[in-house]
């Protein structure tokens, strides 16, 4: 199998070995010689997603070229009729060489045996004999490398051995081990190179050189939890799993990512353990690499955010009310009150269901209420109106946005990625790298911007743009985008490659519509659409918000449910009341409230019924990604208390209502979907395990590139072909859009997205408590100056439904304007832009 290439790439031979192959001209001679030859050239500095540097010299070979008359161009043979070969004075190291017609590699002389032998000789000098506690040992690169090539002997001089700090705290999440490190470099050439946070360093020199952090809290960036995957020795290791488990001990089930639209592979790592009862719990959660989705690297929030499947906050009996208070039922009690209330509410029935619930849930959520007369199917929040454009024109098959590069185009608006979907600003600031044209447009600074503002780039040349508009004037931006910024425009339209990204930042339901319908016409208008590596994409909350839309859930049927509440409301995995300062004026006018739930909260306390279901690690199940990826989660640890899956509760309670025989699987009720709803046709669960051989070839058996980073045992998922895919697609009207309008004395709060937050789901990670920001709300200098503010005052900020105290900070921020993230107060604040009023909260002074 050839690695996958353009189909114009040249093709050129190379010899390792004694044996010749076609590979691409300009492929990396490690990469090839993995994937060709299956021959295992030594690495530890070199990672086939890093630059390569030749620092470890471990991948020493003979490298030499067939020798070309200079004149006819033809090969100069030898005596017997062969090819001539002009070799290389010295050994050569693999990983800075590039493949070119006529390379010859020799990789298993003694020249070469005898480098290998020495070069691990001279690292084991100052290497602690760790093994036996070392979190690293049974998936060491080092390891492995010292069994097969290294010295059987040590002629170390022990008195000699350099002592260094041991357990040193980068920050909160990752332990150096500073006698063992090798000084790769992987860490810091991972954050330098990929994700743009320079926090790492090198310091001291010559045997004292070691890794420092330089930011203030320590390592700090939201993807930290990836060096530790790649770092080839036990250097760098989690706070989370540190002395946990030894590999050989856990059984990997492959997973997926319950936080956002990215839908990252994840391998979660399990053991029997006796702080869960005996039971099999999650020890750690580990990338798995799918190249389509998030490569090999997985946020911070995914690797440490998965203590909420064994919480004990979690419910775990069913709760039935009996005057105003719940009391914990026996399943067959929840079940006759549900249906009870259900055939008593004579059709009007509606459902609410959040963007973390799977496809089979809610396939017999959906069948339920409409076997019962029902049609009101909502999606939460209703915020993000987008997903039928997705569908529509969104990005095509077979789109790989690590293709994306020098002459592509890339367009964020709306939308602070760095806080919605980390994994996309991590591949989409990689396309910038790669010479694409990165312009993001917002009403407020983001992180993405800085990017977009940088020109240069790990010794590069970069291009973007940046565009402000007035808040809430997102669409007219993007549809007066010709006019108003020329330049900007013909460089997205000139663009081989178009991908917009379009988000709700600073908008309500009606603004994000207006806002997605324009990029929609953008990409029309410019023959961006229906075809690979183009299209629009939306970070629509949750795993599954496109696995809302295609089976039938919209935010505007929430409003109308809003509007006019029915008799029997089933909220499925959603919070409103936690959410929406509003909500509980809304939930009060229902009269009974069935909820689907992971946590006690506030939707709950308004709840006649409370189901307790099963979390994404204790059942099977598939989401939608934000690319249109269905893909699978498997059952990892088993459930808590009496929790069922969500879907197994509403087949059974569709059974106890006579509409039809209960599903006992979560495969059956898919296997219903594909039946019955046209682009699930090809999702069976046997089809959306199956895998392809991926390149790079990454941490496989033999542990090769990093020993932490597990193939894809799991599935690559299968993309729903959008209708541009298949057809041509018109452009629509923008609606127009009035903007929330402040009186004096008053602000628009724009409500923004924090990665780290105090949700329920979140919060049972007390690892990453320290890094949730304290409550706070960000005006301009001007606003401030007027309300006689400074940073840290504390403030309370009042809404339509409530209040907060926060502290006020003051940056860059349009004025009339307020920046309220959500979810970081223990009341909830607006989830779209509204009128708030600022007053300070005198502090009292001490003696």
């Amino acid at each position: 199998m050839a690695i996958p290439v353009k189909d114009d790439t040249k093709l050129v031979t190379v010899k390792i070995d004694d044996k010749e192959y076609q590979v691409p001209a300009g492929a990396n001679l490690v990469d090839l010689a993995k994937w060709y030859a299956d021959n295992d050239i030594p690495v530890f500095c070199y990672h086939p997603k890093l630059e390569p540097v030749g620092m470890c010299r471990m991948c020493l070979v003979e490298l030499g070229s067939i020798m070309r008359d200079r004149e006819t161009g033809d090969v100069v043979l030898d005596d017997n009729g062969e090819p001539t070969v002009r070799w290389f004075p010295k050994l050569q190291t693999a990983c800075t060489q590039t493949a070119s017609d006529g390379m010859v590699v020799r990789t298993n002389t003694e020249a070469v045996d005898e480098t290998r032998e020495n070069v691990l000789e001279f690292l084991l000098t100052s290497h602690p004999l760790d093994c036996p506690i070392c979190d690293k040992g049974g998936e060491c690169p080092l390891q492995n490398l010292t069994m097969e090539h290294g010295p059987q002997e040590s002629r170390m001089i022990y008195s000699d051995k350099m002592h260094l700090q041991k357990h040193v705290p980068l920050g909160d999440l990752i332990f150096l081990d500073r006698e063992r490190c090798i000084q790769c470099a992987r860490c810091v050439r991972f954050q330098d190179e990929l994700v743009g946070d320079a926090v790492l360093g090198f310091h001291e020199r010559g045997r004292r050189l070691q890794i420092i952090t330089s930011s203030d809290p320590g390592f700090d960036t939201y993807f930290s939890g990836n060096t530790t995957d790649i770092c080839p020795v036990g250097a760098l290791t989690t706070a989370d799993f540190r002395f946990g488990a030894r590999p050989w001990e856990m059984t990997e089930i492959p997973s997926i990512s319950p936080w956002d639209a990215a839908g990252e592979n994840i391998s979660l790592s399990m053991r029997l353990d006796r702080d869960f009862g005996g039971r099999a719990m999650i020890k750690r959660v580990m990338p798995r690499q799918n190249e389509y989705v998030n490569e090999l690297w997985i946020s911070d929030k995914t690797r440490f955010g998965h203590h909420f499947t064994r919480s004990l906050d979690r419910l775990v009996e069913p709760m039935v009310s009996f005057g105003d208070k719940l009391t914990d039922q026996s399943w067959n009690d929840a079940y006759k009150a549900a249906v009870t209330a259900l055939e008593g509410a004579s059709g009007d029935v509606a459902a609410i269901a959040g963007g973390a619930i799977s496809n089979e849930d809610l396939w017999e959520l959906r069948q339920l209420v409409e076997g019962l007369g029902g049609s009101r199917l909502g999606a939460w929040p209703p915020t993000h109106g987008g997903a039928d454009l997705v569908a529509e024109v969104g990005v095509g098959q077979d789109t790989n946005l690590k293709e994306l590069g020098a002459g592509d185009a890339i367009l964020v608006v709306a939308s602070d990625l760095e806080e919605e979907v980390p994994i996309w600003r991590l591949r989409l600031k990689r396309a910038q790298d790669r010479g694409a044209y990165l312009v993001v447009a917002n009403a407020r600074p983001t992180r993405m911007e800085e990017f977009a503002l940088d020109t240069q780039r790990n010794d590069k040349p970069v291009e973007g743009a940046a565009v402000r508009y007035a808040p809430g004037e997102a669409a007219a931006a993007i549809s007066d985008l010709k006019s108003s910024n020329k330049d900007v425009y013909d460089r997205l339209a000139d663009a081989t490659n178009l991908v917009v990204v379009a988000g709700a930042d600073g908008l309500d339901l009606d603004g994000n519509k207006a806002l997605m319908q324009a990029c929609a016409n953008l990409l029309i208008e410019t023959d961006h659409v229906g075809k690979a590596n183009n299209g629009l994409m939306s970070p629509i909350p949750g795993p599954n918000g496109m696995g809302l839309h295609y089976l039938g859930y919209t935010p505007e049927v929430t409003q109308d449910i809003v509007a006019n509440p029915p008799k029997v409301l089933i909220v499925a995995q959603a919070e409103p009341a936690e959410d929406d300062p509003t909500a509980t004026e809304w939930l009060s006018k229902v009269d009974t409230v069935i909820t689907l739930s992971l946590f006690p909260d506030r939707t709950t306390s308004y709840a006649s019924i409370v189901l307790p279901i099963q979390s994404f690690a204790e059942r099977d199940g598939t989401f939608v990604n934000g690319e249109r990826r269905v893909q699978r989660f498997y059952t990892a640890q088993g459930p808590l208390g009496e929790a069922v899956p969500a879907w197994k509760i509403l087949t059974t309670i569709r059974e106890k209502l006579g509409q039809g025989r209960a599903k006992l699987s979560a495969a059956a009720v898919m296997l219903e979907i594909t039946k019955n709803v046209d682009v699930f046709a090809e999702m069976r669960y046997k089809n959306l395990s199956q895998v392809t051989r991926q390149f790079p070839e990454i941490g496989g058996d033999d542990l090769y590139y990093g020993g932490t980073a597990y193939q894809n045992r799991g599935g690559l998922g299968i993309q729903i072909p959008s209708a541009a895919d298949s057809g041509k697609v018109k452009a629509g009207k923008v609606a127009s859009v009035k903007a929330t309008k402040a009186s004096k004395g008053e602000l628009i709060a724009l409500p923004i997205t924090e990665l780290y937050n105090r949700s329920n789901a979140f919060m049972p990670s007390g690892l990453v408590h320290a890094r949730v920001a304290v409550p706070y709300v960000t005006l301009s200098s001007s606003d401030a100056d007027d309300l006689g503010l400074v940073d840290g005052d504390l403030v309370e900020v009042s809404f339509e439904g409530g209040a907060v105290r926060v502290r006020a900070t003051v940056g860059d921020v349009p004025a009339g304007v307020a920046l309220l993230p959500q979810h970081l107060t223990d009341e909830p604040t607006p989830i779209v832009p509204t009128v708030v009023t600022l007053s300070k909260i005198a502090q009292p002074v001490l003696a």
